[in-house]
């Protein structure tokens, strides 16, 4: 079984056979690259940087999921956002006394996922939460939010602002916090359970129907998404993948 594939200098990890406990476990920084962001890394060298220097790519686009078992016959199994928040939740139901730290996009998205974090059991002193600034991608630089989490120590870090930024935010904090945590970069996934966002299910997670469910539901900045996502084509098509078992 393939473990590992190395695409562009990006080390994606399979994670088909391997329990959520195990991944969990380890710390540093969890991306979840989508399909455009993946077809940007040619012109978004900042974004592209923090791909490479992640302690954890998964294979959240089912896109390059398809394209890689098409065009290169290699079988990696999609281990998308929502399914590890699925996931995620559950271990915070039954390890309620860990310390997570939410950094947010807006004061009502923060309150929306303060609400359902603390309602999975999480203590109060356990939790904090920050609503993030506009952040310019190309100079991430918030050393008030350092200041906080060096103040808190959390377990977990989970970054709940756009793709793009996330990631770039995420590597900022792996290497200006000496507190080696998790740091989860999800984005808006867990819209997906607060019912702030579109209504993802097991069901369309399973077969990659995200992208409809959302162009169903008029999220208007998704349909310029998808055709940037066809970038994709050419990249995978044209680079060597190495693949490790």
């Amino acid at each position: 079984m393939i473990k590992k594939i190395i695409f562009k200098g990006i080390t994606f990890s399979n994670f088909k056979n391997t329990k959520f406990s195990d991944i969990i476990k380890r710390k540093g920084l969890y991306l979840f690259p989508s399909a455009p962001g993946i077809s940007s890394i040619n012109i978004a060298k900042k974004y592209y940087n923090s791909l490479k220097k992640a302690d954890l790519v998964f294979f959240d686009s089912g896109f390059f999921v398809i394209l890689l078992k098409i065009f290169k016959n290699i079988n990696v199994e999609r281990y998308s956002g929502y399914r590890f928040l699925k996931y995620f939740f559950t271990y915070l139901k039954q390890n309620n006394d860990c310390s997570i730290f939410l950094i947010e996009p807006s004061k009502k998205i923060s309150t929306s996922n303060k609400k359902f974090i603390l309602k999975l059991g999480i203590k109060k002193k356990n939790f904090n939460n920050y609503i993030a600034p506009i952040y310019n991608p190309s100079k991430i630089n918030d050393k008030i939010l350092i200041k906080n989490l060096k103040k808190k120590k959390p377990n977990i870090i989970l970054i709940n602002i756009g793709g793009g930024i996330q990631e770039i935010l995420g590597l900022f904090l792996k290497k200006n916090l000496s507190n080696k945590c998790r740091i989860i970069c999800t984005g808006a996934a867990i819209s997906f359970f607060t019912g702030q966002g579109s209504p993802i299910n097991d069901f369309v997670d399973k077969f990659y129907l995200g992208w409809l469910i959302r162009l169903i539901y008029f999220e208007k900045k998704f349909y310029s998404r998808i055709f940037y996502s066809l970038k994709l084509f050419k990249i995978v098509i044209t680079n060597r993948i190495k693949t490790i078992r």
